[in-house]
């Protein structure tokens, strides 16, 4: 199976590949950015991880590599959830079965211009992990199969806690992840900072979570973790937390896939592109408007200053926030 590109791409293959081992006893090789790796380790379906560089899957030794890759796996189908170019030297070189999934490229692209009711009910009517799921199976199972799931040991679930209890937290807390790959897409850091006395207020403590240590410097506090945890580190951490808050980006999955409830803050992107957290008390804040979503992966220039944000205020967050966790019993 490959699939490269970002965490939450990657993230979102775990539930499905569940999925298969269940139903067809299926095993697999994934290959994957070698960065993203540890996401499959103790995966009761993985055999083996063939991690990828960087540079290999973005430089011109590509094909070569991709020759390299698919003779060490001759026997073997070849499954592509990526369907790019990246993935099309793969399938060129491969010599068994290749199955693929309906990406629906060219309907997010119309859609994107043309938010036509017909494109959303087939946009809509199935989640990215349904789609996958369909390069194996003739109907889509029900998205709640298909959850995603990280498989932490007790040692890393102990080692968590111990960081947790280092760092002196010892009430419930709250993650929160400021960040998103693309900063527009990224709730305005004000906010985030008047969100933080609103939680504490409930008697709940928190902790920061993410890579992009940028906006936060500032803040001179044992529970901003930023750029502290690994990525293993940071499941383990999410999987003591009674929710995360976040925007769309991929520690969102990472926290459906060890059970923690999400409130998650859509701009630019959407429900519609099938990209959202699937747990049973995950949530999904974002406002009715007629530019949105303005791209796929929110990149566009922004002419109203990302009003479908900035008009989400502190108070609101922490409503839902607290509404999620009534519901979820936390």
């Amino acid at each position: 199976m490959f699939r490269a590109s970002a965490l939450g791409d990657v993230t979102l293959t775990t539930g499905v590949l569940s999925w298969w081992h269940q139903t067809r006893e299926a095993r697999f090789t994934v290959i994957t950015r070698s960065n993203l790796a540890p996401l499959l380790a103790g995966h009761p379906a993985v055999d083996e991880v063939i991690g990828i560089t960087q540079d290999e899957i973005d430089g011109h030794d590509w094909w070569r590599k991709s020759r390299r890759i698919a003779a060490d796996c001759t026997g073997m189908g070849f499954i592509d959830l990526h369907r790019s170019l990246r993935s099309l030297a793969l399938k060129l070189r491969w010599e068994g079965l290749v199955r693929s999934y309906p990406k629906f490229g060219i309907t997010r692209r119309l859609y994107n211009r043309m938010p036509l009711g017909v494109l959303e009910r087939r946009l809509t009517a199935l989640n990215v992990p349904q789609r996958y799921a369909l390069a194996l199976d003739s109907t889509p199972p029900p998205a709640s199969e298909l959850r995603p799931v990280i498989h932490l040991s007790q040692q890393e679930i102990a080692s968590g806690r111990q960081h947790l209890a280092h760092i002196g937290l010892s009430r419930p807390f709250v993650a929160l992840h400021p960040f998103a790959t693309h900063p527009d897409k990224a709730w305005p850091m004000g906010y985030w900072l008047s969100l933080i006395p609103l939680i504490e207020r409930q008697g709940l403590d928190w902790v920061i979570v993410g890579k992009n240590p940028d906006h936060l410097q500032a803040l001179d506090d044992p529970r901003n973790l930023t750029g502290r945890t690994a990525l293993r580190e940071t499941c383990a951490v999410l999987a003591q937390a009674r929710a995360l808050v976040t925007s769309d980006s991929g520690p969102m999955h990472l926290a459906t896939a060890v059970g923690t409830p999400v409130v998650a803050l859509f701009g630019p992107t959407a429900k519609v592109w099938g990209f959202y957290p699937s747990g049973p008390y995950d949530t999904v804040l974002e406002r009715e408007m007629s530019c949105r979503p303005c791209s796929l992966h929110g990149t566009t220039r922004c002419k109203r200053g990302r009003e479908c944000l900035t008009s989400i205020e502190p108070d609101e967050v922490a409503l839902r926030l607290f509404e999620t966790l009534e519901r979820a019993g936390g």
